[in-house]
C-alpha cells in the first residue's frame, strides 16, 4: 500500500517527549501522583467546563466506570447506538441490561432525539449517545433535555469528537458522564491507550477513587501510618467490587502536553477534511457527515456513505479499486452491533435501524491521520477522484 491504514493518531513535539523523559527521570511515585492530578486538573478546566475528571487506563474502562454509576442491571433497558464501536455497549451488557439499537440520522449518521425518543419505556434507565467520526451530535441539547425529562442517565463517548465543541461546550459535558479515549489512533494519544472519565454530578464523583484504584482509602482512626495496614479496602457502592483502571504518570504528564496543541492539532484534521471534500465535491454520490458549523466536527476520521450511481457498483467496488489500483487502505468501520453473535446469542439482536443499515452497506472510510504527506494527500485526492469516475462509466 502507498498509503495504508496508520494506527498513529498524531506525531509527538520535542516538548510532548520531555514530559515524558521529565517523569522517566523524576517521577516518584509512577502512578497516582501530581502528574495524573495535573492532566485532570488541566482537562477539566480545558474541556470538561470544570467537571470532575478521572484520568483511566482506557476508554472503555472509563465507560465501565459509568456503567457502574449509572446503576443499571438486570431488568433495566439501555438506549444504544447500532452503529458504534462494541466497546460503547459491551460494558452496558456487562451489568445485565438489555439494550435497544438507536437508529441513525442518514444526514449525520449520528444517533439523534428522534430515533431515541421511540425506544424509552418504562424499563429505561440511560441512554448512550456515540459522537462518532469526531462530530457532536447536533441536537445533543435536545436529547439531554429528553433525558432530564424522563429521569434518565445520559452517558456521552466522546472517544473520536475531543476537539469539537457545540454552542461552546465539548461533548461529554452535556449529560452525566463523558467518556473520552486517548488510543493510539485518537486526536490524542497517550503513548497508545489512556482515558478519561468526566462526571457531572459531585457526590456521584466521590465514588470513583476508590472503584478506580482497588477501594483504597485511609483507615477511620488510624493512630500510626502503618497500622493496620497502609490502607482500607471497602467499597463505595453496594454489590461492587472496586477495579484499577489508573492511568500512570508519564501518560499524564504527556496528556497535559497534548492539550495544549489539541486546537492546532484540531483545526489540521478541519482543513485536511475540507479539502479532501472540496477535492470530490464533483461526485455527490460520495456523502460525507452534514456539518453546520465546523468547530462541531474534530473530523478523527473521514467516512462517507457510497451512493452508487449505476446499478451493479457498490462500496465495495471503490474500496477494491483504491486497493489495487492505486494502493490506498480505505475501509469499511462499525459492524452493526445488533448483527454480532455476541449480541445476538444474548437475546440483543432485534433492531430496527433502517439508516444504520444502509449506512454501514454503503459506507467508505479513507485514511485521513494528519501525519500524511502533502504529496501523498494530493495523490490521495486525485486518485480517489479517478476511482470515481471509473465507477460512473
Amino acid at each position: 500500500m502507498r498509503i495504508n491504514w496508520s494506527g498513529r493518531g498524531h506525531d509527538y513535539s520535542e516538548e510532548d517527549i520531555a514530559a515524558v523523559v521529565d517523569v522517566m527521570r523524576n517521577g516518584d511515585p509512577l502512578t497516582q501522583g501530581p502528574y495524573l492530578k495535573g492532566f485532570e486538573a488541566d482537562f477539566s478546566a480545558q474541556v470538561a467546563g470544570g467537571q470532575a475528571c478521572f484520568g483511566m487506563t482506557n476508554c472503555a474502562h472509563t465507560l465501565e466506570m459509568a456503567a457502574i454509576l449509572s446503576g443499571v442491571g438486570p431488568g433495566d433497558e439501555v438506549i444504544m447506538p447500532g452503529h458504534t464501536y462494541c466497546a460503547s455497549a459491551i460494558p452496558f451488557a456487562r451489568t445485565g441490561a438489555m439494550l435497544r439499537w438507536a437508529d441513525i440520522d442518514a444526514d449525520t449518521f449520528l444517533v439523534s432525539a428522534n430515533t431515541i425518543e421511540p425506544l424509552i419505556t418504562d424499563k429505561t434507565k440511560a441512554i448512550v449517545v456515540v459522537h462518532l467520526y469526531g462530530m457532536i451530535i447536533p441536537d445533543i441539547e435536545a436529547i439531554a433535555a429528553l433525558a432530564r425529562e424522563r429521569g434518565l442517565i445520559l452517558v456521552e463517548d466522546c472517544a473520536q469528537s475531543l476537539g469539537a465543541t457545540l454552542s461552546g461546550k465539548s461533548g461529554g459535558t452535556f449529560g452525566d458522564f463523558g467518556c473520552y479515549s486517548f488510543h493510539g489512533q485518537k486526536n490524542i494519544t497517550t503513548l497508545g491507550e489512556g482515558g478519561m472519565l468526566t462526571v457531572a454530578d459531585p457526590e456521584t464523583a466521590k465514588l470513583v477513587p476508590g472503584l478506580r484504584h482497588n477501594g483504597h482509602r485511609p483507615f477511620q482512626n488510624q493512630t500510626d501510618y502503618w497500622k493496620p495496614a497502609m490502607a482500607d479496602v471497602a467499597s463505595d457502592m453496594d454489590g461492587q467490587w472496586p477495579h484499577n483502571f489508573s492511568l500512570g504518570e508519564a501518560q499524564a504528564a504527556l496528556g497535559s502536553s497534548l492539550l495544549k496543541r489539541l486546537p492546532e492539532m484540531t483545526g489540521q484534521r478541519r482543513l485536511r477534511a475540507q479539502a479532501f471534500r472540496d477535492a470530490v465535491a464533483m461526485y455527490d454520490e460520495l456523502v460525507f457527515q452534514k456539518v453546520e458549523e465546523p468547530e462541531h466536527h474534530s473530523h478523527h476520521l473521514m467516512a462517507a456513505r457510497y451512493d452508487a450511481p449505476r446499478d451493479g457498483v457498490g462500496n465495495d467496488d471503490l474500496i477494491r479499486s483504491l486497493s489495487e489500483d492505486y494502493g490506498i487502505k480505505a475501509i469499511v468501520q462499525y459492524y452493526p452491533l445488533y448483527r454480532y453473535d455476541l449480541f445476538k446469542k444474548n437475546g440483543m439482536g432485534a433492531a430496527d435501524c433502517p439508516e444504520t443499515d444502509r449506512f454501514y452497506d454503503n459506507m467508505v472510510s479513507f485514511p485521513a491521520h494528519v501525519g500524511m504527506s502533502e504529496d501523498d494527500f494530493d495523490y490521495l485526492c486525485d486518485s480517489t477522484k479517478a476511482a470515481l469516475k471509473r465507477l460512473r462509466q
